[in-house]
């Protein structure tokens, strides 16, 4: 399909921005956008829980419960949509607009119809994939409330997230930003009218994350189909090809893998939790979430240097690879710093605003939690931005040894051990839980990504313009 002069300057200008401006300048315009967009994603969950802590203990773990559902659902779709993006961000810095449409379009459609099947699936097993989940007794009902509407709407989430990393990949993060957006303020305003004022409780709140998630789907779609973007996604660009499925697959397991691991990691912490009841089990849920708003503006940041870092990778361009690392990482400790030393001091203070019981195991486990995580903020920053470095270069081993660390060599058994040791050592065991993912955080970055940074620098110390130093020399990708 024929570009129009309109839309081929706004491509050259986006590129040029990507290449060619300061640092300083490119990481936080692109980040910005991103930022919001993360923040938006974690206040979904986030307001369902304040609204849903109003019905007690019990509603807010089963909440807790579901959101390792909802990893399980971002899994399958962020498999689609990280793959398609490293690989098109490297497309574009290569000049290979068409194709990067077509990886695009295909990965969209692709992506809706699995997860379609995937939500329609886990809909007819929902009361046992609950109680596999952690579920307590006194929380299944609402859990089961609660998931029924989530996996309803499993395409549209897919399709959200898939054409967010689209736009993202490109650039585009002010259109990506607005999709959220607009779908976490429909989520604010349906929550009380649909658990206070329609009395539907629980599922009310699932209800309006739905509907939220229809609404970003819509509005996402918008700038793709009035042709406001670099990519041109539409049904005339579904042409699936080998070469394609392999690339994106090749970045898109393991970032399928990284969400899977996350949900298995919450699975079995939930699993551990519910044996010290549904406080525990609410205020680890609660803690983490409220986490998830600081952390996620340190990902903004490393999400907005992945398209920065592969447009410069597929121009050949590797000192401002270098650099991009670099000005992100900086930017990210002072954030961190900041947001961390903030939350540690009103840990307690933010746990009130969801125990609305007083209940105080619930004030001691959520507020130990946030504060352990607080410590190890600036080293998750690391593992985050050293991950997003080998994602955006094309490198899936040492972004899946990344997301495995983080949830699988060191969490698991760190939730299954610490709550044993801890008693020995005159503590709680639900202690021991409450700080595993703190260590885990601080081990991943010392043992893994440290060592991963070091090695995937040097590689880049190379001249402008010099053959990848990924790539065989009989064939050169983008």
């Amino acid at each position: 399909m024929a570009v129009s002069d309109k839309q081929a300057q706004a491509r050259e200008a986006r590129r040029d921005l990507m290449l060619n401006e300061k640092m300083f300048k490119v990481i936080p315009k692109v980040a910005i956008p991103m930022i919001v967009a993360s923040l938006i994603d974690s206040i979904y969950n986030l307001v369902d829980t304040l609204f849903v802590s109003q019905l007690g203990v019990n509603a807010t773990a089963a909440v807790a419960v579901n959101d390792s559902l909802m990893h399980i659902l971002r899994a399958v779709s962020m498999g689609f949509a990280m793959g398609a993006s490293s690989y098109i961000s490297r497309l574009l810095g290569a000049k290979e607009d068409e194709k990067a449409s077509r990886v695009g379009s295909s990965t969209l459609y692709i992506g809706i119809i699995f997860s379609l099947c995937f939500g329609l699936i886990c809909l007819c097993f929902r009361s046992g994939i609950v109680d596999l989940l952690g579920v307590t007794k006194e929380a299944k009902q609402y859990s089961m409330d609660y998931s029924f509407w989530i996996l309803l709407a499993a395409p549209f989430t897919t399709a959200e997230l898939i054409q967010n990393q689209l736009l993202r990949s490109e650039g585009s993060t002010t259109f990506a930003m607005i999709g959220m957006v607009s779908g976490c303020i429909l989520n604010i305003g349906l929550d009380p009218l649909f658990i206070n004022v329609f009395n539907w409780g629980v599922a009310g709140a699932a209800g309006a994350t739905a509907l939220s998630k229809v609404v970003s789907a819509c509005v996402l779609a918008y700038p793709f189909i009035k042709k406001h973007t670099m990519l041109d996604i539409g049904l005339h660009n579904f042409k699936p090809d080998k070469e394609g499925a392999m690339e994106v697959a090749r970045m898109g397991v393991p970032a399928f893998l990284r969400m899977s691991l996350m949900s298995l990691g919450g699975i079995i912490t939930n699993n551990v939790a519910k044996q010290f009841g549904s406080a525990v089990l609410a205020g680890i849920s609660v803690a983490n979430k409220l986490y998830r708003l600081v952390a996620s503006a340190i990902m903004g940041f490393s999400q907005g240097f992945g398209p920065v870092a592969g447009f410069c990778f597929g121009a050949k361009k590797y000192k401002r690879v270098k650099e991009a690392y670099f000005t992100t990482i900086i930017i990210g400790v002072i954030a961190g710093a900041i947001l961390g030393t903030a939350m540690f001091i009103f840990s307690r203070n933010l746990i009130g605003w969801f125990n609305s019981e007083a209940n105080e195991t619930m004030y001691r486990i959520g507020s130990l939690k946030i504060r352990a995580l607080c410590l190890v903020l600036m080293p998750h920053e690391i593992v985050m931005i050293t991950s997003n470095l080998y994602q955006a270069l094309g490198r899936p081993v040492g972004n899946l040894v990344l997301s495995m660390s983080r949830q699988l060599i060191f969490l698991i058994p760190l939730v299954l051990i610490l709550p044993v040791i801890f008693p020995s050592l005159g503590l709680p065991a639900e202690y021991g839980l409450a700080v595993a993912q703190a260590a885990s955080d601080g081990l991943s970055c010392l043992c893994l990504a440290l060592p991963l940074a070091i090695v995937m620098l040097r590689k880049l110390n190379l001249p402008d313009g010099a053959p990848a130093p990924f790539v065989s020399k009989k064939k050169v990708k983008a």
